[in-house]
């Protein structure tokens, strides 16, 4: 039927229409269009919401269905030698780098480099869980460790940030994880969307030192002492291409590149009503199975290259939420959605919140 019950009629077979139904319908026809204008406007505000993160209420639900999940609970006995393997890899590609053209490393950083690196980035997210081993201090040494080819010291100062993530998700001031009011109100079109995702691993490391400062302890002294004497001496017996060629795996494969997509897929609403999101594609293979990133809030004790089978033993949990199907896409939306910008996150006040694992 067409617009005003009219039947869809050529305007001039349409009945005469009284002057207060025509201002009436002008009335409606002009607040339709006014909808539409603020649909397609960027967010200047995140999504307010006045409950609790869902991922506690569903750990409960689901744990209640299917109490089996638990035996997925533990250590992961494979991350040791996964860690240890891509260390020595990628400590040997920079050793070769001395002799290579500034194109060449380019390229190598960006399409090799950067694969590896995110992948100790994201052995250190596995880390911080205590998911190698079962002793904490365990998986802190290791962390160090994994922490050497990425080149700047993080895995002691993630794992504080992160765990507060979990805990307090979407919560202001606690989840450091939610971009500033400054990145919303300044990343407004696409030149500084595109900015913005270069540049995404800086603000991601530089947010909480900002926002919510904390005093460095003896960890984190350690992870700085080890990490500046392994590129020193990475700079001594192998020169200076070796630590730029891990400096830029880092930079790269945090931002412009398909393994970051996960940074924006994760939490940004693409659906209004949806805080997280999973991504259930081939780059989980070098990734640590991040993009099962819903079933990773329900139960962060659980090791990544199990959490596939959380989907598989209770499906009705997640087969009817959103996913992602490709990372790349969703940087392109990102980028080019007029709706979508750092203010498209969940955030709830603090005296809403109750504390998670």
């Amino acid at each position: 039927m067409g617009r005003g019950g009219d039947g869809g009629l050529l305007p001039s077979e349409a009945p005469e229409v009284l002057p207060a139904v025509a201002v009436a319908t002008a009335a409606v026809e002009d607040e339709s269009v006014n909808l539409k204008k603020r649909k397609s406007l960027m967010a200047t505000d995140f999504f307010w919401s006045e409950t609790d993160e869902p991922h506690a209420t569903r750990r409960k639900q689901i744990l209640a269905a299917h109490p089996e999940i638990r035996d997925l609970f533990g250590s992961d006995p494979w991350a040791l030698p996964q860690i240890v393997a891509v260390v020595l890899l990628q400590t040997w590609t920079a050793s070769c780098m001395q002799e290579v053209g500034w194109p060449i490393l380019l390229a190598l950083s960006y399409c090799f480099g950067a694969i590896l690196n995110h992948n100790l980035f994201l052995a250190i997210h596995e880390l911080s869980h205590n998911l190698a081993f079962s002793t904490p201090i365990y998986n802190r040494f290791l962390g160090l460790f994994a922490n050497l080819p990425i080149s700047i010291p993080m895995s002691i100062t993630f794992q504080k940030y992160h765990l507060e993530h979990h805990r307090f998700q979407g919560v202001e001031g606690f989840d450091m994880d939610i971009p500033s009011y400054a990145e919303g109100h300044v990343v407004t079109n696409i030149f500084m969307k595109v900015l913005w995702v270069i540049c995404q691993l800086f603000f991601y490391a530089l947010r909480p030192l900002f926002l919510n400062p904390k005093t460095p302890g003896l960890w984190e002294v350690s992870n700085f002492v080890a990490q500046f004497g392994f590129d020193a001496a990475l700079v001594y017996f192998f020169g200076w291409k070796s630590l730029v060629y891990l400096v830029l795996s880092t930079f790269l494969g945090g931002g412009m590149h398909p393994v970051a997509g996960h940074f924006i897929a994760e939490h940004y609403v693409f659906m209004e009503g949806q805080e997280t999101y999973s991504y259930y594609g081939p780059l989980n293979l070098v990734t640590w199975n991040v993009g099962y990133h819903v079933e990773h809030h329900d139960f962060p004790r659980i090791p990544g290259c199990k959490l596939y089978r959380v989907r598989q033993i209770a499906p009705e949990f997640y087969d009817h939420l959103a996913s992602h199907s490709s990372w790349t896409h969703v940087i392109y939306k990102y980028i080019t959605d007029p709706t979508v910008g750092p203010f498209s996150r969940t955030v709830r006040k603090s005296n809403v919140i109750t504390k998670t694992d």
